[in-house]
């Protein structure tokens, strides 16, 4: 835990550290529980499914998230991707190892704060947000969209940003929403897939908080010179470690962490972090924990460990049967 905060519980609960794609993560103040994009997948890579170890990596996380949102007072969703938010109605556990009743466990009864899935969006998230508010409005207590509006209970603000890039500026990708929760003196920052951020507006929104700590998504080195060019990845880079300098501690997650070479890449901003007696972590680290990086050792994971019979049974399923039977891992 970080030594700045002392009114403001970070508990992360799903993240690259722990062998997934996600950055769900639980904020308690003594006025409410706040459960932050409660969404978790795995992700393609090499054209080769999963390793059984991927898929017990998420199941474990899956796991965490439902008590977690059981007991949470109030859920916010920052965009539509799917290792962002658990969408209703549907079973797949090739990706998300989610049903439909887990999706009501999620949901059920809550007050959810989410990204307007009509207005500064893209078509896909625009679809998928359409049919997410649809599905929840008929679990849920209350479902408001929060772009850029701010919320008090008791002594805690919740404030969400405008929508901002994610990523790159005019991005495909869409937009997201950045959110800060304020007890008193302290301010911790969350910033989904702001990827640096690359975009310098988004930059500047982020120090114009001030928060003392900062939980964001470096830039994707494991796209770059195929999606995502080169000079824009170092852009990420550099405004990451202008940050670091800025704000005490930083927990650094997502798409960074998805290249065998991210802490190489990113030395130059754990040398700036710790110039200015700052922190840089992982979520897992920050719970005191070993990182547990899986998507790029993925072809590794199948050489060292070869799946059982019973799992390339599983993998050789037509896609619909496939989504609908758990693998047996």
């Amino acid at each position: 835990m970080t030594e700045n905060l002392k009114k403001i519980k970070i508990i992360p609960l799903a993240a690259e550290s722990f062998g997934v794609r996600s950055m769900c993560t639980l904020a308690e103040t003594p006025d409410l529980k706040l459960l932050i994009d409660p969404g978790v997948s795995l992700g393609p890579r090499f054209a080769i499914l999963p390793h059984p170890i991927e898929y017990k990596a998420l199941k474990n996380c899956r796991e965490r998230i439902i008590p977690a949102a059981e007991d949470a007072d109030i859920l916010a969703i920052s965009h539509y991707h799917f290792d962002h938010y658990t969408p209703i109605g549907f079973t797949d556990f090739v990706w998300m190892w989610n049903t439909t009743e887990t999706a009501q466990r999620i949901y059920q009864d809550k007050v959810v704060l989410v990204k307007d899935a009509r207005k500064t969006i893209n078509f896909s998230q625009r679809r998928r947000g359409w049919i997410f508010q649809k599905s929840a409005i008929k679990l849920v207590k209350k479902i408001e969209t929060a772009d850029g509006r701010a919320y008090r209970f008791g002594e805690t603000e919740l404030k969400f940003s405008d929508p901002v890039f994610h990523g790159e500026e005019d991005s495909a990708l869409g937009w997201v929403l950045m959110l800060t929760i304020t007890y008193q003196d302290e301010k911790v920052m969350y910033t989904p897939d702001v990827q640096g951020p690359i975009s310098d507006q988004t930059l500047k929104l982020i120090l114009s908080e001030k928060p003392l700590l900062i939980i964001i998504g470096g830039p994707p080195l494991y796209l770059a010179g195929f999606k995502v060019s080169e000079e824009t990845i170092i852009h990420g880079l550099e405004n990451l470690a202008r940050i670091s300098t800025l704000v005490p501690s930083m927990i650094l997650e997502h798409h960074l962490l998805r290249a065998e070479n991210w802490r190489t890449q990113a030395k130059p901003i754990f040398k700036a972090a710790k110039e200015k007696g700052h922190r840089v972590i992982t979520a897992a680290e920050y719970l005191g924990k070993p990182n547990n990086l899986l998507e790029f050792k993925r072809r590794k994971l199948y050489q060292r460990e070869p799946a059982s019979l019973e799992f390339q049974k599983w993998m050789k399923l037509p896609k619909l049967k496939q989504k609908q039977t758990v693998p047996p891992i």
